[in-house]
């Protein structure tokens, strides 16, 4: 009777171990799930974050050229020698200067040739989720392999130009020897040339 109870125990707590390995396994099984399912989650907010203040940053450029540039003939872009400049009293372009949400840090700077800065990319080499459908201002995005490759510049490549409304350019043929044109691009009426007489056969 002795043994068969000492047996009857040993069978108990070797069950009761297996259930418990067992529970541990799952509960690993569903951490990592978990863990990959939050890293994803994290990443498109981080992403969403990138292409916001990338953009802003994008346009901050933009409203910076156009305002140098106001009233004065200046061939080319005006860039800020560095980001803290768009913040400046008292018309800021950009109500702060932000890190890359990506990287954790600064920007890659893209500079011009003068030496201002033209653009900002994230160092970040990792995979984006999001490959098409970008805002019309980052559209040339669509299929970029890393978050390296996007790039937030002025002039941006998805940029197209601006035509005011009501204003249709016209083309005014010339005229020829012995025509004028009427108003509102009529039909070419002869002109009688003077001096000249009709010759009668």
């Amino acid at each position: 009777m002795v043994v068969s109870r000492k047996c009857h125990c040993m069978n108990e707590r070797g069950v009761t171990y297996l259930m418990l390995m067992f529970a541990i396994v799952i509960i690993g099984i569903a951490t990592t799930a978990a863990a990959k399912q939050w890293k994803v989650i994290v990443q498109r907010e981080l992403e969403a974050d990138l292409l916001a203040k990338g953009i802003e940053i994008q346009n901050a450029l933009a409203f910076y050229s156009a305002t140098v540039k106001a009233g004065r003939v200046m061939p080319g872009e005006v860039y800020p020698p560095s980001l803290v400049d768009l913040t400046r009293l008292p018309r800021p372009f950009l109500r702060k200067v932000y890190l890359d949400p990506m990287g954790h840090g600064d920007w890659e700077y893209l500079r011009a040739p003068t030496g201002g800065i033209m653009g900002v990319r994230s160092k970040s080499h990792a995979k984006p989720f999001r490959q098409h459908d970008f805002p019309l201002a980052v559209r040339h995005f669509d299929g970029r392999a890393t978050y390296h490759d996007w790039v937030f510049q002025y002039p941006s490549p998805s940029s197209v130009p601006v035509v005011q409304q009501g204003v249709v350019p016209s083309a005014v043929p010339p005229s020829t020897t012995g025509t004028s044109i009427t108003a509102g691009g009529g039909t070419a009426v002869p002109q009688s040339t003077q001096g000249q007489r009709s010759v009668i056969p």
